[in-house]
């Protein structure tokens, strides 16, 4: 397991992920990202309205072969997102790319944050996995990474809260399949 101190401060993400046997879960809860891997695809889809589903460009390349990895060694993977409706534009594109998580082998629902009010929410987007180590993700205003984007830790009144987040996310999210965005 890669979980000691020094390890877990600077294990990879793909590090981490291949070392989870059961379960990867992910928060998002911002309606804005503006990280810089996405800004070309992302420029794209607001000009045009049609978002790139090609597995090989962008940042897919890296992404897909670590989801369909862990997802082969029995890892169930579940991403779920509170969104603000009407949608931004950026969640728009996010609904619109989604099916290429789906390809990978995600499982992807969708919880309108008026239906959110009464869970209790840890401050920032995360990742649990197996139920024993968080990764938090830190972002500026504006929706880029933070000067120090992640956050690791096993403590575990925190993975407690996260693990009961998500669920609770999860039990009352649509599933991508059934979730239609709402522009304004």
């Amino acid at each position: 397991m890669l979980l000691n101190a020094q390890v877990l401060n600077t294990a990879t993400f793909a590090e981490l992920l291949a070392d989870t046997h059961r379960t990867a879960v992910h928060l998002e809860m911002r309606d804005l990202y503006a990280v810089g891997d996405e800004a070309d695809d992302y420029a794209v889809f607001l000009r045009t309205g049609v978002p790139n589903l090609d597995p090989a460009r962008s940042f897919w390349p890296q992404w897909m072969p670590l989801v369909k990895d862990a997802v082969a060694r029995g890892v169930v993977m579940r991403r779920a997102r509170i969104v603000s409706e009407p949608v931004t534009d950026y969640i728009r594109y996010e609904h619109a790319i989604t099916p290429l998580n789906l390809q990978a082998g995600e499982d992807v629902r969708w919880l309108p944050r008026r239906h959110a009010s009464d869970i209790a929410l840890p401050g920032n987007d995360f990742w649990l996995l197996d139920d024993r180590l968080v990764q938090f993700h830190h972002f500026t205003g504006t929706g880029d990474w933070a000067a120090d984007g992640k956050e690791r830790t096993t403590d575990p009144a925190a993975v407690a809260l996260c693990h009961a987040a998500f669920e609770t996310v999860w039990e009352r999210g649509i599933p991508h399949e059934k979730y239609t965005v709402q522009a304004p």
